[in-house]
């Protein structure tokens, strides 16, 4: 089968497929791309066993059909070097023998059958469910809750987010036991009620898929694999199997001390402060009466120390809460309002952090960090 097709073309769709081949691979064909050309149609595949990634880009030129293994590194690392020009792939399926030729030369490679690459997943008909999202809302989902999953071997539903949907609205879920994040949307049209686990690896994925200027998303699922459909790319991948924790029990309900502070001046803060902590626990003391906020840290080893203070607004009765500074600043960077507001009970239960202030009247965002034990010397 021989094909022509642009250099820049063919780099970007591989470069969106590479993303998803380990450095080391079980399985020696997984080093490759997979070819598969029918009618006018080129499909170009990338897996890890976990994921799979496609991308199928229409051809002008093409004269047979049939598919081919070729080495990823090797074509992605001569494609690179390309100026814009037409490239005619002249591909024998009987030998695997590649030829890539260019206005000014002629690159021979071996390909192996692509019978040997990895069968791809189906869901059995009836037994799947189908939405359709808005690119816009699947992002900011995936968005606001990636940086909180777990990297946990004992406990691997929590090495995903956890997604919720119903006819009311959709949620996304993340907790590593020290933080947990909850974003929900309501501008979502679904008759469906139903959930699943997916990766942190095929999130990572679908942001920059998403990002490449696509509106809409198709998903489709069963309990064990999921297929998102984008443009003309289209990922599969395996569910995180198993029972998602019940995490609304950890979200405190009666929280009667709510402060509100400058997110960004809180951010700044917490930098230059953080520098004087432990560096084993990175514990940050706020402590907080009506108007202020003090933010102090000490490592008692070296005998160093900072304080800053900070105006806020509080309603409550004034208190000290200890957290780890990393963390928190983890959720306050991974907020977007001017100012947020702590709702807190004491100093040994969950603060909860939301927007002061909402953007979006069809978002809800809670977030919620564990404190830490304050040792008072």
């Amino acid at each position: 089968m021989n094909f022509i097709i642009s250099s820049s073309e063919l780099y970007a769709h591989l470069q969106s497929v590479k993303q998803v081949i380990n450095s080391k691979n079980s399985l020696p064909i997984l080093d490759n791309f997979l070819f598969q050309i029918e009618k006018k149609n080129l499909q170009i595949t990338a897996s890890d066993l976990e994921s799979t990634l496609i991308t199928n880009i229409e051809l002008s030129n093409v004269e047979g059909e049939g598919m081919i293994a070729i080495e990823a590194k090797r074509l992605s690392d001569i494609l690179k070097e390309f100026s814009e020009q037409p490239l005619t792939f002249n591909i024998d399926t009987d030998t695997f023998s590649v030829e890539v030729l260019s206005q000014n030369g002629k690159f021979s490679l071996v390909g192996q059958n692509g019978n040997e690459f990895p069968k791809l997943p189906t869901i059995k008909k009836g037994k799947g469910s189908k939405i359709q999202l808005s690119a816009e809302l699947l992002l900011n989902g995936i968005n606001k809750t990636i940086f909180a999953t777990a990297e946990d071997e004992l406990r691997p539903v929590m090495n995903g987010i956890f997604i919720e949907i119903s006819p009311e609205e959709i949620r996304f879920v993340s907790t590593d036991a020290h933080k947990l994040v909850r974003y929900k949307r309501f501008n979502v049209s679904t008759d469906i009620t139903s959930s699943f686990i997916l990766p942190k690896k095929p999130a990572s994925l679908l942001k920059n898929l998403i990002a490449k200027g696509s509106t809409e998303v198709e998903v489709e699922f069963d309990e064990k694999n999921a297929f998102f459909n984008i443009l003309s790319n289209k990922l599969i991948c395996r569910l995180v199997e198993g029972n998602y924790p019940a995490y609304n029990a950890v979200i405190p309900i009666d929280n009667p001390n709510k402060l509100t502070v400058d997110r960004v001046e809180l951010i700044n803060s917490l930098k230059r402060v953080t520098v004087f902590s432990n560096q084993a626990t990175n514990l940050v003391r706020l402590q907080i009466t009506g108007n202020q906020l003090t933010i102090s840290a000490q490592d008692i080893d070296f005998s160093i120390s900072a304080v800053e203070r900070i105006p806020c607004t509080f309603e409550g009765e004034a208190m000290e809460i200890g957290f780890k500074s990393l963390f928190l600043m983890d959720i306050l960077l991974n907020l977007s309002s001017t100012e947020v507001c702590f709702e807190l009970s004491d100093p040994t239960r969950a603060g909860i952090i939301l927007p002061a202030n909402s953007e979006n009247k069809d978002e809800d965002i809670l977030m919620l960090i564990m404190p830490m034990m304050l040792n008072d010397n």
